[in-house]
């Protein structure tokens, strides 16, 4: 029973104190607009993405996670834009976001109703800057000056 409750304290340990990993993703339509989607939470414009399931690698959650909020299909990765870590980039939780730039193509429609109120294509200059949530305006604009951060 003690190797038990040892063994649950250093899961606890792991999943509480370590940061949680996820995808941020720069979606392309053929025709060069890039998909955002509006959260639930807190009504404000982002990219597509999100946690990284057990099991699971970069590619698959891009894609899961792609069909998920937007009902788009992964074509490919694209580029590999960052890796954002900073503490204080979510305030819902420590998380690495790995950012990717990602060719897609469908029809829009989110199947994450809990989590996404609206599914959006936009002309690059008509990113609604002012409106984007968490750090997504840094990401787009290092994505714009064809940066590759690690942060």
């Amino acid at each position: 029973m003690r190797r038990k409750l040892a063994f649950i304290q250093t899961v606890l340990g792991i999943i509480f104190r370590h940061p949680v990993t996820g995808t941020s993703i720069i979606p392309i339509l053929p025709d060069g607009r890039i998909v955002l989607v509006r959260r639930r939470d807190n009504g404000k414009w982002a990219l597509p993405g999100g946690m990284v399931d057990w099991g699971e690698n970069i590619p698959t959650t891009v894609k899961r996670e792609l069909a998920e909020e937007t009902g788009l299909e992964l074509l490919e990765i694209s580029r590999l834009v960052g890796v954002y870590s900073e503490p204080d980039r979510d305030p819902r939780v420590h998380s690495i976001s790995v950012l990717v730039e990602a060719l897609v193509q469908g029809n829009m429609k989110t199947k994450d109703h809990r989590e996404i109120t609206e599914v959006k294509a936009f002309e690059p200059s008509a990113i609604p800057k002012e409106e984007l949530g968490f750090d997504y305006q840094r990401q787009l604009q290092e994505y714009f000056e064809g940066k590759t951060t690690v942060a």
